[in-house]
C-alpha cells in the first residue's frame, strides 16, 4: 500500500504497456486513457465485437448487486477491490444514494487511479469513502486499509468484479478470497463477476490482449468460478450469466444473448 499521492502516482504511470483499468475505461466511453490502451482496447473489439456490451453488463451487474445489499440485506459497508476508473453509478453513488450512511472503500493497483481518487472520495455527510493503492494479492493490506474507514466487526460487502481473472491460479484465488472473507463477521457478502471460457471468441481475443498488458486476465469455466463461492450461502439465483442475475423487470432491451462472464452474491453464514 502506498502514500495516496497523486503528484507521486503520476510519476508511476506507465503508458507504454496497456492497464486493464484503463482499457475498461476506453470500452465504457471514458476519456482516462492512453493510446496505447485504445490500441488494445480496439483489438479486443475486432475479435471480440460484443466486448463493450460485456463491459456495461459488468457495470449494470454491480448497480443491481449494490442496490440488493443495500434494499434487502441491509448492507452498510462497501469493500470494493479492483475498482478500476471513476464512471457512472459508482458503488458509493448506489449505495449511498439508498443509505446515506454507507461507507466505502475503493482498492486498486493502478496508479492512474489515484490521481483520479477524488473523485472518488467525494461521499455523503452521512457516509464515508475512501480509496487504497494495494494489490488483491495482499488481502492482508486491505483489510488493513480497510479497517480505517470501516468497521469490520459489522457486516462488509466484498465486491469483486473482473479482478480476480487477475489472479493467476499459482497465486492461488480461492485462498485470497478466503483471506478477506475470513476476518469478516457473519452477514458479510461477496459479489464476485468473472469471464468465462466458453466464447472462442472472446478466448481469441483474452490471449492476444495478455501478450502485450501488464497484468492478463485468466478466463475460467464457470464451475471454477462457482467454486469461488464455497462455504458461502448463495443469494437466488445463484451463479448465473451476469444478464441473468435479478435483471430489472423494466429492462425489456437487456441483452440475454451475451454470455461470456457469470456472477453471483452470497453471504457469509
Amino acid at each position: 500500500m502506498r502514500d495516496n499521492d497523486p503528484a507521486a502516482a503520476l510519476a508511476r504511470i506507465d503508458t507504454t504497456v496497456p492497464h486493464s483499468a484503463r482499457v475498461w475505461n476506453f470500452l465504457l466511453d471514458g476519456k482516462d486513457n492512453f493510446q496505447v490502451d485504445r490500441e488494445a482496447g480496439e483489438t479486443l473489439l475486432r475479435l471480440f465485437p460484443d466486448f463493450a456490451m460485456v463491459a456495461r453488463l459488468q457495470r449494470e451487474f454491480l448497480i443491481r448487486a449494490v442496490r440488493y445489499l443495500v434494499r434487502e440485506a441491509g448492507i452498510r459497508q462497501f469493500l470494493d477491490i479492483g475498482t478500476g476508473l471513476p464512471t457512472a453509478n459508482n458503488t458509493h453513488e448506489v449505495a449511498q444514494g439508498l443509505a446515506p450512511e454507507s461507507r466505502v472503500v475503493y482498492v486498486d493497483n493502478d496508479p492512474i487511479v489515484l490521481v483520479h481518487a477524488r473523485a472518488l472520495l467525494t461521499s455523503s455527510p452521512e457516509g464515508a469513502t475512501d480509496y487504497i493503492e494495494a494489490d488483491v494479492r495482499r488481502p492482508d493490506l486491505i483489510l488493513q486499509g480497510a479497517a480505517k474507514t470501516l468497521d469490520l466487526t459489522r457486516p462488509v460487502a466484498v465486491m469483486m468484479l473482473s479482478i480476480v481473472g487477475q489472479v493467476t491460479d499459482e497465486d492461488d484465488p480461492r485462498g485470497i478470497i478466503s483471506q478477506l472473507l475470513e476476518p469478516l463477521v457473519p452477514g458479510s457478502h461477496l459479489a464476485l463477476s468473472d469471464g468465462t471460457n466458453t466464447n472462442p471468441a472472446l478466448m481469441e481475443a483474452v490471449n492476444g490482449y495478455n501478450k502485450n498488458a501488464a497484468n492478463t486476465y485468466q478466463l475460467r469455466g464457470p464451475e471454477r468460478i462457482a467454486g469461488f463461492f464455497a462455504g458461502l450461502e448463495l443469494v437466488h439465483p445463484g451463479v448465473v450469466p451476469t444478464p441473468e442475475w435479478r435483471p430489472d423487470p423494466d429492462r425489456w432491451d437487456e441483452p440475454r444473448n451475451v454470455v461470456s462472464a457469470v456472477c453471483g452474491v452470497a453471504r457469509k453464514r
